[in-house]
């Protein structure tokens, strides 16, 4: 009896390697589609606190682009590229989230692609692929889901990542001026690019390029940082801490490294971090003289750069899990480390045979993917708030604007853009009913007190309540039954004894007199009272 042939035997030898090629083309294209559905349905409302200060610095009430604001800093650090392109998309295409988050993928993919750029040519298409492969499930790994779905932090961080990796790749070829401008766009973008010329001298040091340019790439490093720290604002942002506080610096550096490796545990995110630290260190000293792995060594150095950064200037007991390495944004240094990390491998060992080196790939994609899962969730709730905003700018709620913290004074230049909520795309999401609207209150049916309450209803202030009726929105009315604002539903529980999903938030137009919060189910009004330990 003869023996079957394998599928592999059967297909002609000639198609065998475009089959494999098309498989990790395949495997590599799917956490790209996956982060750009994410992006292009994320809500239109998602834009950060930080949107509406910038807007409000650089612009003037009439909406007019103010140039000299926008070579100020914001954070402490420079902020140009992205004021521009807050301001671009206020006012080209009305305060859309979703283009900041599909435009921080597209910059993601151009991360991508300048550092398969840098694959030397030499290298087999197989290995090529599956490295590629790599790239994009690190790149694009669920752990950074926070810039596909909340525009204003990826636009903040990833261009001054994309400018400084363009600058690598370009000095990886020893082309000057190509690899000088990006550095110097990345230094105008954020504080993720100061150290963008000294990763170009660094490459160009482990090229033997030319005395003159490594001298003068780092003479310009230095330049940058020392003028950005004798220009900057004293003080610390975010609650960071002023102590020297070594220990925990370091925690937060080896966490940011090590952070694809973890969700939420940061022991085990610095552990990984240490280990993926150690293992860079000993390929780069291996590979050194290896002019094919000087741009990924400078890749190595700048993820241990953007880790350190993050530890200088953003540690913080306050963070969420103790460790601000831990935040879903700064996965993008351990996306880098670990990117560098196996090409540099594959340098040092060309001899690993090819199924090894994919199945090796396949499996830390895999992986790191599914460990940022509980990171996406997380990212997920906690900005599940931010759709409250668009309702208080449009009811000019300044106490609640106040405690979102997003100040009331971009409202002018805001309504002079055109930008949402300022905008005829601006809805309640009542299918229906909208501010101004009017209510017939004999057609509302009474909420039971178990089935749901208000428990802060002071008007002017963020108004709070649950319902397990799981409305479609809430809606504010006064006492003559108009609309006067609105809220956001299905919110995270904000206090035991109440499910998640249950929770919602509202805000009214301020001095329009007492208020009545309905919960909106389909076409029918069900009036929330006030529970029994609330404050009037």
């Amino acid at each position: 009896m003869t023996a079957l042939a394998s599928p592999a035997a059967v297909l002609p030898a000639a198609r065998r390697p475009r089959v494999g090629i098309a498989a990790l083309a395949a495997f590599a294209a799917l956490p790209a589609a996956l982060a750009l559905w994410t992006a292009l349905h994320a809500p239109r409302a998602h834009v950060l606190l930080d949107y509406w200060h910038v807007l409000a610095k650089i612009t003037d009430d009439r909406g007019n682009l103010v140039l000299g604001q926008v070579l100020t800093y914001h954070l402490d650090q420079p902020f140009v590229i992205p004021s521009l392109l807050f301001y671009a998309d206020a006012a080209w295409f009305g305060g859309d989230n979703r283009v900041l988050t599909v435009l921080t993928v597209a910059l993601v993919a151009g991360i991508g692609a300048c550092l398969y750029s840098m694959l030397p040519a030499s290298m087999s298409l197989h290995r090529k692929a599956a490295l590629a492969a790599g790239m994009s499930w690190l790149l694009f790994t669920s752990h950074l889901a926070e810039i596909w779905l909340q525009g204003t932090n990826g636009i903040s961080w990833i261009p001054a990542v994309f400018f400084t990796v363009l600058a690598a790749a370009q000095a990886h070829r020893g082309r000057l001026w190509t690899a000088a401008t990006a550095a110097l766009l990345a230094s105008l973008s954020f504080g993720a690019g100061l150290p963008a010329f000294l990763i170009v001298a660094a490459i160009f040091l482990l090229r033997r390029e030319h005395r003159a340019k490594t001298i003068a790439m780092a003479a310009a490093g230095v330049v940058v940082l020392a003028g950005w720290l004798l220009t900057k604002p004293a003080g610390t942002q975010s609650l960071a801490t002023t102590a020297l506080d070594p220990d925990g610096r370091l925690s937060v550096a080896a966490a940011a490294l090590g952070s694809l490796w973890s969700g939420d545990h940061a022991v085990t995110a610095v552990l990984a971090g240490a280990l993926t630290a150690a293992l860079l260190a000993a390929c780069g000293i291996s590979a050194k003289n290896d002019p094919h792995a000087a741009g990924w060594i400078g890749i190595a150095g700048y993820a241990a750069a953007l880790a350190v950064l993050v530890a200088l200037g953003r540690t913080s007991a306050l963070a969420p899990g103790g460790n601000i390495g831990l935040i879903s944004r700064y996965a993008i240094a351990s996306a880098l480390a670990t990117v560098a990390l196996l090409a540099l491998a594959t340098f040092v060992r060309p001899q690993w045979p090819l199924t090894a080196v994919v199945i090796g790939i396949c499996t830390i994609s895999l992986t790191t993917h599914a460990l940022g899962g509980a990171k996406a969730d997380l990212t997920r709730r906690g900005y599940a708030p931010l759709s409250l905003a668009p309702i208080a700018l449009r009811t000019e709620a300044t106490g609640v604007l106040d405690q979102l913290h997003i100040q009331s004074q971009v409202i002018p230049a805001a309504k002079a853009l055109g930008a949402y909520p300022f905008n005829p795309h601006f809805t309640l999401g009542c299918h229906g009913p909208e501010l101004g609207t009017t209510l017939n209150p004999a057609t509302a049916t009474d909420l039971p007190a178990a089935h749901g309450a208000i428990t802060t209803p002071q008007p002017g202030t963020l108004i709070t309540g649950w319902t397990d009726l799981h409305p479609d929105c809430i809606l504010t009315t006064n006492a003559t039954g108009t609309v006067t604002g609105g809220g956001i539903t299905n919110l995270p529980s904000p206090a035991p004894g109440i499910p998640d999903g249950n929770a919602w938030q509202a805000t009214a137009q301020p001095g329009t007199g007492p208020i009545t919060v309905y919960a909106v189910v389909g076409d029918r009004l069900y009036r929330v009272h006030e529970s029994a330990g609330s404050a009037n």
